[in-house]
């Protein structure tokens, strides 16, 4: 069938087969034009492997590494009439050019959150890896189905304390509006938290530790984002800010636990992006519009797959001689900036150029002169709708959106656990 985009709000209800084939295919390339990682991970977990910075992890892990993956994903196939989901098709292409590649990848469709999930990805991991070296934890979900009680909890988007009016922009109308949202009660936050925060990441690594599938010096990271000011309100001080807490909470026993094996777990800072689930937040597509115009302009501007090869030079000593530290802050000295990749609360920070004062600064500056009439002038709306569109496969360099397209597209190598 020939496939066009039907945008609704911030979902896409179509997706294209081979326009995430294509994407797939241009961070796969992107990677292999950068220097190996000499000292990179060789067999790797990730868990949320098949959009956003899960499958950036995962491309990175084997095309910068050449490292075995396993990849977890919660995702719905094609049929001969109706497209599956995009992740679907991300991790079918990803898994067609491992192979090409002579790369092992093998993936558990299923609840990440389940024990089923917990023990399929064990016995595998037992029967093909031995053990893994490195768990990347990159789930989002609304919802989890809490393994031990049953309960279904969800996740909710609320300021916590006072209610608060937050400026944002309609990206199909292309108008700028306010959101007035009033507080999460004390019961949505712990539901936030025990769908979003560090819980289920903890009886990953308990399982993997018990099972005895940790490699000697393996690490673990699980992904977050901090923000400025503007996102401040309603993300790291919001319900959502709450769970991300909880990871860094979490991360203290994890890291203990696993320096008993000469191993370490860091929760990773990344920039903001395009997401689905970051489309969903209000104020984030107006901050992201005016922070792609201004990192652009400092030709500063990082996707998914930018990121994903930075934190792997932080996580893995860098692709040069001496530490990535040593390697990055030698590179940003010579525009007058020492950056430091690990922060107070021993985060590694991979957001660097998006927190750059003189970035944020002039994001802080453009924010009040934003209009209906100048939307396009002042902010980058048109870069963010053309990444919103790619997420699902459309508007990708190479790709003929008029040729029909088979949606029926299988992923080698599946254990599916959603019967």
């Amino acid at each position: 069938m020939v496939i066009k985009p039907r945008v609704r709000g911030f979902i896409c209800v179509t997706t294209h087969p081979a326009g995430c084939d294509a994407a797939v295919k241009q961070q796969i390339d992107y990677i292999k034009a950068q220097p190996k990682l000499p000292n990179g991970p060789k067999r790797v977990l990730v868990l949320g492997a098949s959009t956003g910075y899960g499958l950036a992890a995962r491309i990175t892990a084997a095309f910068g590494s050449g490292a075995a993956t396993l990849g977890v994903f919660f995702e719905r196939p094609g049929t001969d009439s109706k497209p599956g989901t995009a992740g679907w098709y991300n991790s079918a292409a990803f898994h067609k050019y491992a192979e090409q590649a002579g790369l092992y990848a093998k993936s558990v469709n299923g609840d990440a959150f389940s024990d089923e999930v917990k023990a399929k990805v064990i016995e595998l991991i037992k029967q093909d890896l031995g053990q893994v070296d490195q768990v990347v934890y990159s789930l989002a979900a609304p919802r989890r189905k809490h393994p031990r009680t049953g309960e279904v909890i969800s996740s909710t988007l609320k300021p916590i304390g006072e209610p608060i009016t937050l400026r944002g922009l309609d990206t199909d109308k292309e108008v700028l509006t306010e959101t007035t949202l009033q507080p999460a009660t004390a019961e949505e936050i712990a539901g936030t938290v025990a769908v979003m925060g560090g819980e289920d990441w903890q009886m990953w690594i308990d399982a993997l530790l018990d099972a005895g599938v940790l490699a000697e010096g393996a690490t673990t990271t699980a992904f977050t984002y901090v923000g400025e000011e503007i996102t401040q309100a309603i993300y790291w001080n919001g319900s959502i800010g709450a769970a991300k807490k909880d990871l860094d909470e979490k991360v203290l026993g994890l890291r203990e636990k696993l320096q008993k094996i000469g191993g370490d777990a860091r929760v990773s800072v990344l920039k903001a992006v395009v997401t689905q689930a970051s489309s969903a937040i209000p104020t984030m597509p107006l901050y992201l519009s005016l922070l792609f115009k201004v990192m652009k302009e400092r030709g500063t501007h990082e996707g998914c797959i930018e990121q994903l090869d930075t934190l792997y030079d932080i996580v893995y000593g860098g692709k040069d001689a001496g530490t990535a530290t040593e390697r990055l802050r030698h590179q940003l000295l010579a525009d007058g900036r020492t950056v430091e990749l690990v922060d107070e609360a021993g985060r590694l920070r991979a957001d660097y150029k998006e927190m750059a004062p003189d970035v944020q600064a002039e994001v802080l500056k453009l924010w009040p002169q934003v209009t209906n009439e100048n939307l396009y002038e002042i902010s980058d709306l048109a870069g963010y709708k053309a990444d919103f569109l790619r997420l699902f496969g459309f508007g990708v360099e190479g790709v003929d959106y008029e040729a029909d397209v088979a949606t029926d597209v299988a992923i080698p190598n599946l254990v599916d656990l959603t019967g």
